[in-house]
């Protein structure tokens, strides 16, 4: 999350564009009307002869791949029956790109933008300088489909000053990150799987003491980075799993928590113990995971993502090695509780130099008709997927070549089914699906924590201060733990964060929170 904040810098370009700049540049675009009749409904997917559709000009964001020549480009034309020329940003600096083309009335049908905080920005100073299509009344008379399968949640977070200027894609709903344990180091020190954090001290201790990975002066019981001194698992046992949690009806940023005091001195006492790396404030995320898959740590802080590379990395140096993840641990007041995430992969609107608005709207509703939206995501039953038991899984390596990049082509998500079908992607290798389905099965909603702010609107002063007071509380966090900070200059470090845009970010996100808590 702090890479993806870092390009929050660019949104000041945006700034400096004035509303009647903006307006002015796509003049003559905001009312034209597409030449299909209201009766030709874009919720068929089988064009009708007689219907002449406009060919749409569409933005994406940036693939390896063309996008006009990518098989799921044919399969939508003929589905939809429309024509879309499909350009992308650039990979370097796209929020530049995007202000000059915006800017200049670049007569595009649909943009599609990643739907970080960066880019969310953006769209909404877009839409509150009246450069986007209000898209609600356009999507009451020909969406049927989007108003029908997307998150309705979802539809309301993505308004701006209470209208719908852009059509979200939801993320996935997923833990990402966790500790993942050596099980061969476990069965050797006769251990069982941690539950609780005291069970988690325990075997620390065992895999420092008895050496299980015969690693003498080299063994780490844990290897974390620097830019990690919130520990995933560790942190969730103090009710902290969140940069910002629920604490009594109030979002609360971590070094505000009454816990955080508590998790510090617990992860500090580790590391005075030597049960974690003493290097961990100089490691990056490669080193962690050499030193994983060398051999030297028992236990490292992954993404399930990463299992195919770590797996392959580990059994190459140590065949008999095995590891998995450690299931959400209990504190000692029976807190629990993994980070889920919660967002927007992408977020697609419509600017007012569009040439075809209405033509826009009926082909993102095109695309949402069950059938249409299915094929267009994993493809073909048995062609580029088998279905057995409710399970999509791909056949290789056609699924790769046609439809790998297919989640580029999305303006929008079948909410229900989607999960479902997005299974198939990550069956491309079955140690992948099984990283994602033991983590995520691990983690019941009992103890799977959504971030509250997943559906934040934009708010200025939390956008402009989160990059920092986030740096601000890491860096804080691990001189805390490598003993550079004490805890009796906590208070000072307090007013320090609260001076520097703590207090404002506060404010603003419960002003929010206030409005959509249950």
């Amino acid at each position: 999350m702090l890479i993806k904040n870092r390009k929050l810098m660019l949104v000041s370009l945006t700034a400096c564009l004035s509303a009647s700049s903006l307006v002015a540049c796509s003049s003559g675009g905001t009312s034209t009307s597409s030449t299909t009749s209201p009766a030709a409904s874009a919720s068929s997917s089988v064009p009708t002869a007689a219907a002449v559709k406009p060919e749409l000009k569409s933005l994406q964001i940036w693939q390896k791949d063309d996008y006009n020549t990518y098989p799921v480009a044919t399969y939508l034309e003929k589905a939809t029956g429309y024509k879309v020329q499909y350009d992308m940003l650039p990979q370097d600096k796209p929020q530049d790109k995007l202000s000059i083309l915006i800017a200049s009335g670049e007569p595009y049908d649909v943009v599609t933008t990643a739907g970080t905080t960066d880019f969310k920005a953006i769209y909404s100073d877009y839409a509150k300088k009246g450069a986007l299509v209000d898209l609600g009344p356009l999507i009451d008379k020909y969406g049927p489909n989007i108003k029908a399968v997307i998150d309705p949640e979802a539809l309301e977070a993505a308004k701006v000053d209470g209208k719908l200027y852009a059509i979200p894609t939801k993320s996935t709903r997923t833990v990402n990150t966790d500790l993942y344990i050596r099980q061969d180091w476990l069965d050797k020190v006769g251990l069982k799987m941690p539950t609780t954090l005291d069970e988690f001290v325990i075997v620390l201790k065992a895999f420092k003491e008895k050496d299980p990975g015969g690693n003498g002066d080299t063994n780490i019981p844990l290897t974390v980075g620097g830019d990690s001194s919130f520990i995933a698992n560790i942190v969730g046992a103090f009710g902290m799993p969140n940069f910002w949690n629920d604490v009594n009806g109030k979002l609360t940023p971590r070094v505000l928590d009454p816990a955080f005091k508590d998790y510090a001195t617990f992860v500090a006492d580790l590391f005075k113990q030597g049960l974690i790396d003493k290097e961990f404030a100089a490691n990056k995320a490669a080193t962690t995971k050499e030193k994983f898959t060398s051999g030297k740590a028992g236990i490292l802080m992954m993404n399930w993502s990463d299992v195919p590379t770590i797996a392959d990395a580990l059994t190459k140096n140590i065949p008999t090695a095995k590891a998995t993840f450690i299931p959400a641990m209990k504190g000692k007041d029976g807190k629990a509780g993994l980070s889920a995430s919660k967002g927007f992969d992408r977020i697609t609107f419509i600017p007012k130099a569009s040439k075809h608005p209405e033509d826009a709207i009926k082909w993102m509703n095109a695309k949402l008709e069950k059938d249409t939206f299915r094929t267009m995501a994993i493809g073909e039953e048995n062609k580029h997927y088998t279905l057995k038991d409710g399970a999509y899984t791909p056949i290789q390596p056609i699924f790769t070549d046609e439809r790998n990049q297919a989640n580029n082509f999305l303006t929008g998500t079948d909410d229900t089914n989607y999960p479902i079908y997005w299974q198939a992607r990550v069956r491309k290798d079955m140690r992948l699906y099984d990283g994602w389905n033991l983590l995520n099965g691990l983690a019941p909603d009992s103890t799977r924590v959504t971030d509250l702010l997943g559906y934040a609107p934009y708010m200025t002063e939390f956008s402009k201060n989160f990059l920092n007071l986030n740096t601000q509380s890491n860096d804080y966090t691990t001189k805390l733990i490598f003993g550079a900070e004490s805890l009796t200059g906590l208070d000072a470090f307090i007013a320090k964060f609260k001076s520097s845009g703590g207090d404002a970010s506060y404010k603003e996100v419960n002003d929010w929170y206030a409005t959509v808590k249950k």
